[in-house]
């Protein structure tokens, strides 16, 4: 069977899954993209400087310390009940307890902070590659017990990396891409685009239930997705 074929039927096994597998495909994949996008930003701010996270202990790989009962558990959970019972599911996020950054302690705040915003959809880009290649690993190697599982799980965990990687990239304060907006715009526009941080996640909710997020979200998503299959040849 072709890569191609493999991966089609890859998805079709997963539509046949019940609730509990499906949540045992998906759990891997969400906890650490979740957990480990807020560990690169403590991890990058502590390399410009800024030690809060890494005294708060949330410089760490241990998921433990990052999860959000709401964001990394509820919210997750949630949207993979109501796809299931509406018949699949478009778009899962998540997000985990925000790691601390104290921006005034970087070396230079405007300049750093570009940094320490992209660290976190840098790493869900290195997770969403490294999936990949665990998914085409599961195709070539011999077929067993395992095959179907170990792919079901690097397919979602492709999924799930790059959204988290496109949504926080949207320019919206307080995501990584409203951030990386203020220390790109000159410094009379950054200050005004920063006040709007307390407005963000209004704005998101506005766009998740006007289901403009998914118009957003989508078309960068499936593109990011074909490039990644067209590399590990899927």
């Amino acid at each position: 069977m072709s890569g191609k074929r493999q991966t089609k039927a890859i998805l079709r096994k997963l539509m046949e899954l019940n609730l509990v597998q499906t949540i045992a495909i998906y759990a891997l994949p969400v906890i650490f993209a979740i957990t480990l996008h807020e560990a690169a930003h403590g991890y990058v701010a502590r390399h410009f400087g800024d030690t809060t996270a890494w005294r708060a202990g949330r410089v760490s790989l241990n998921p433990i310390r990052h999860i959000d009962l709401v964001g990394t558990i509820i919210v997750p959970l949630s949207i993979l009940l109501v796809g299931k019972l509406l018949g699949g599911v478009n778009i899962l996020f998540g997000w985990a307890k925000p790691v601390p950054v104290n921006y005034g302690a970087l070396r230079n705040p405007k300049a750093d902070m570009l940094w320490v915003a992209l660290a976190g959809p840098a790493i869900n880009l290195v997770m969403a590659l490294g999936w990949g290649a665990l998914l085409k690993l599961s195709i070539v190697a011999p077929q067993n017990f395992f095959s179907y599982p170990l792919a079901l799980m690097a397919d979602k965990g492709v999924e799930i990396n790059v959204v988290l990687m496109v949504l926080n990239l949207l320019p919206i304060p307080p995501l990584d891409g409203g951030r990386i907006m203020v220390s790109l715009l000159p410094l009379k526009f950054a200050l005004p685009f920063a006040r709007l941080e307390p407005y963000g996640f209004p704005i998101l909710l506005v766009l998740i239930l006007t289901n403009l997020l998914e118009l957003i979200l989508m078309p960068p998503v499936r593109g990011s997705i074909r490039l990644i299959e067209m590399l590990f040849q899927l």
